[in-house]
């Protein structure tokens, strides 16, 4: 019992051995994260179309629970932008924004998630998210990146525009650009340039006027923080609210609220599908985070508890006041260099952002909305890659076409028809090129007991032996391609005497294939051809064993390729 509890909860196993080392390692990562996530927290709440403080309170107990359930050491849970987006486009679907039913949807969209998740990891289902392609996740990331930073525009130009795809974001923001404001305008480029400096250049400028390594990385990753306090300040003294300049206004100054997620049929039904969308999304990021940091420590991911991690984070803002969160990647990577050891990391940052939900929200009445609209296009144009088309383009076109497609699709249809397009293009493209298996002629390397393709090498063969390596699993999509191909070559009045399957790369064969070999032994016997298995997987046979192909075999069944081969073909007559 207490070895299952631990398993569920992990903080049970790393507690056992936290140390003081470790406790001040993972606050100095906290301090770093708190001061990195504060500004993004604001921002990437406004992106999904709520107040932002809710992005503060999504980012209190998704973190805490987390700590208590996940595996990854340096993830750091909270709001992202791509899940921002796409609570932002499904919430927006069955409520107006700024209303309270927008906020109740957006809690039962995270409800609905957390709950699939946690089904998922109990169930051990998180292979289901292998269905998610990274070509199809690199295109998602990159339209939704294009998609959230054409959303801000609106916001650096000072204007009212709307939409959801990309042509009806530029379709707004060209019919209003005789509103623009220009304080705004100022402030948002101003702010958008610094903060692209800071990414780029802050760091060698502080490196070169001699601060130590570890400093000047501290102060660049508060370099959106000063962003915000000195637009903050600007805009407070020189009233420009007064002139047009939105800014955040009051703020709640209160730790997270009990809240609770509207369970009504017809709002469950219209946010199912999207949460599960977003739910498979959203644990696609986070593992891949996950593992690539476990990697450079050699710790251990156990991705079936990352559901339940990630789950857990999400009931976890369904109840107070959030909406869904994932993994970040930024914030992860940050807190992993930070020196960040254990999940424990993530909840003093959280105890530090509920500091700041009490103590310092009054101090962010003058923010200006283009500076947080400036935090959320220099984030996400980072994930921007366009050149995922290329490396496709020469490697495997079907994957261009599924990057092509979801990019397409995500721009000018919306994120969920762009995702969901995205995996059946890739579904689709899989059964294309399994339907059709690759099948190779195989012919003795002289001299050895290796067999390789007569189209590549210089390999010896028989008139009356065919020997075909299949190099596919047999299933029923394919299954009768394969006995189409060799009946097209054992016609009438052939040599071939003899079919040699070579199974070696064979790992499944299901029950329409099992039958379509059935009925390629009947007819071959029929023509006088005798057909034999080679090389089959253990597991293979297994089930093959007790099946009537076996029982009724006109040939045999081969260790090995060679023994067949040995067995089959003619030997020379010796004159004597």
């Amino acid at each position: 019992m207490i070895q299952r509890l631990r398993h569920y909860m992990p903080i049970l196993q790393w507690g056992r051995s936290y140390t003081r080392e470790s406790f001040s390692n993972d606050m100095i990562a906290a301090v770093i994260v708190t001061i990195m996530l504060i500004p993004q927290s604001l921002a990437y709440a406004m992106l999904a179309g709520l107040p932002p403080e809710a992005g503060i309170y999504a980012s209190i107990a998704p973190i805490l629970l987390y700590a208590v359930f996940g595996t990854s050491r340096a993830l750091a849970v909270g709001p992202v932008a791509v899940v921002s987006l796409l609570t932002a486009s499904a919430v927006g679907q069955v409520a107006e924004q700024g209303t309270a039913g927008y906020a109740v949807a957006a809690l039962t969209l995270a409800f609905l998630s957390g709950g699939f998740l946690v089904i998922l990891g109990i169930l051990r289902l998180g292979f289901l998210a292998n269905f998610l392609s990274h070509p199809v996740i690199a295109g998602f990331i990159t339209a939704s990146g294009i998609l959230i930073a054409t959303s801000q525009l609106k916001h650096i130009l000072g204007v009212s525009a709307h939409g959801h795809t990309l042509p009806e974001m530029l379709g707004s923001l060209l019919s209003h650009l005789g509103q623009i404001n220009i304080w705004t305008l100022l402030i948002g480029v101003a702010a958008t340039a610094f903060l692209f400096w800071v990414r780029k250049g802050m760091k060698p400028f502080l490196l070169s006027k001699g601060l130590t390594p570890k400093l000047a990385d501290v102060l660049t990753k508060a370099g959106p923080v000063a962003a915000v306090f000195v637009t903050t300040v600007l805009v407070w003294m020189t009233g420009l609210s007064d002139h047009g300049v939105k800014i955040v206004g009051a703020v709640p100054q209160s730790l997270p609220p009990l809240t609770m997620p509207g369970l009504d049929p017809s709002l469950v039904k219209s946010l199912l599908l999207p949460a599960i969308l977003l739910s498979i999304i959203g644990f696609v990021e986070s593992i891949s985070v996950a593992q690539t940091l476990a990697a450079k420590k050699r710790q251990r991911i156990d991705p079936d508890q990352e559901l339940i991690g990630l789950g857990a984070a999400n009931l976890g803002a369904a109840f107070t006041g959030g909406y869904p969160v994932t993994g970040g990647f930024a914030r992860s990577v940050v807190n992993f260099d930070a020196g960040a050891e254990t999940p424990a990391a993530g909840a003093f940052t959280a105890i530090g952002l509920a500091i700041a939900a009490v103590a310092l929200t009054p101090l962010i009445y003058y923010l200006p909305a283009a500076t947080l609209a400036a935090t959320i296009i220099v984030a996400v144009l980072s994930l921007v890659d366009f050149s995922m088309l290329g490396k496709t383009w020469r490697y495997s076109k079907a994957d261009f076409i599924a990057v092509m497609a979801t990019i397409l699709l995500t721009l000018t249809m919306g994120v969920e028809v762009g995702v969901a397009s995205g995996v059946i293009v890739s579904v689709m493209l899989h059964l294309y090129k399994t339907s059709r298996p690759h099948v190779a002629e195989v012919g003795q390397v002289p001299g050895t007991q290796h067999f390789r393709n007569i189209n590549r090498h210089d390999v010896e063969t028989h008139p009356s032996v065919l020997s075909l390596r299949v190099d596919e699993s047999l299933y029923f999509v394919n299954a009768r391609v394969l006995e189409d191909l060799i009946l097209s070559r054992v016609t009438d009045g052939c040599a071939i005497r003899h079919v040699i399957l070579m199974f070696s790369a064979v790992n499944a064969v299901d029950f329409s294939a099992l039958e379509a070999l059935e009925d390629l032994n009947d007819r071959l016997r029929d023509m006088g051809v005798k057909l034999h298995l080679s090389e089959v997987k253990g597991p293979v046979m297994d089930k093959l064993r007790a099946t009537h192909l076996i029982s009724h075999l006109t040939g045999q069944i081969f260790l090995s390729q060679y023994d067949a081969w040995e067995t089959v073909r003619p030997k020379p007559t010796i004159a004597v």
